[in-house]
């Protein structure tokens, strides 16, 4: 039986949805955000994701494994300090086993002011990191650090407010190559209103002003999606953040943020299509050599 012009008309749908995909897969070479085993929730060693990334088409690589903190703050999610050097050194005995890919050692980082020091000189110094990435997991409020990934805060005005401060010193920091999930306040706070608006310029400003880029996360769009009073969506990347990101004109940069190796393109389509909707300027480096 012959199609009808209606099912046609589908197929045509479906056939260029499929195109289009896969020309945003093709278009994305460079991965800035990578972990390996070492921060206690990933799985897979450096070898494993350059591996996946060469068989994806890649051609940068950045690791960014979760710093690890000399008070040994928030050890079940990172590396200990006595790990960084293997964490380096393993980055470095890839190099000339993938030629074709141009590799990074660099640490994904909260931002504790007290701790300037550590970063330039132990960090980027000591270690020779290329860059370090900018992320809230927790953020200070009421003289404790609630996570950002709990509900504790859950639809709090105020907690919002702490953390937009706290994002806006890590940018004026000039210690970050970017800012990792920006729109991490999503998982806390469910529905967009007068208060993530006025969050979201403040940071998209402060990113423009400083020429930060701005990560859309694909990770998010790989986690279980949330139920909110608007109904279901991603815990991130939070889409009207993104369409003030673009309106503030904010850098922006599109990274898969891999906690497996098989994930090293995960849900990188989507999120480069959710940027190519919002009209973000997206950049596709964060580290010049």
């Amino acid at each position: 039986m012959k199609n009808s012009p209606h099912v046609l008309k589908g197929l045509e749908r479906v056939g260029a949805q499929e195109e289009e995909t896969n020309r945003l897969k093709t278009a994305f070479t460079a991965n800035w955000h990578t972990h390996t085993w070492r921060c206690k929730h990933a799985t897979g060693d450096v070898a494993d994701y350059c591996r996946a990334a060469v068989d994806a088409g890649l051609t940068v690589l950045g690791f960014t494994d979760h710093m690890p903190l000399p008070n040994r703050r928030w050890i079940s999610v990172r590396m200990s300090a006595e790990e960084l050097p293997g964490y380096c050194q393993a980055i470095e005995e890839a190099r000339p086993q993938f030629p074709g890919l141009r590799l990074h050692a660099a640490l994904e980082c909260e931002y504790l002011t007290e701790l300037g020091g550590y970063y330039r000189e132990e960090l980027l110094g000591t270690h020779g990191l290329s860059y370090l990435a900018g992320a809230i997991h927790w953020f200070p409020y009421k003289d404790e650090w609630p996570s950002a990934h709990a509900r504790d805060t859950a639809n709090d005005p105020h907690a919002l407010v702490a953390y937009t401060r706290h994002l806006l010193q890590m940018i004026a920091s000039g210690l970050f190559a970017y800012i990792a999930h920006p729109d991490g306040f999503a998982m806390f706070y469910d529905c967009w209103d007068a208060e993530t608006a006025a969050a979201a310029r403040d940071i998209a400003q402060a990113a423009r002003d400083a020429n930060v880029p701005l990560e859309i996360n694909a990770y998010g769009l790989r986690k279980p999606y949330m139920s909110t009073p608007d109904g279901e969506r991603p815990v991130y990347p939070w889409a009207p953040f993104w369409d003030v990101v673009a309106a503030c004109g904010a850098p922006a940069i599109v990274n898969s943020d891999a906690h497996r190796p098989e994930d090293i393109v995960g849900k990188v389509d989507e999120a480069l299509a959710l940027a190519a909707r919002s009209g973000v300027r997206l950049v596709s480096a964060v580290y010049q050599e």
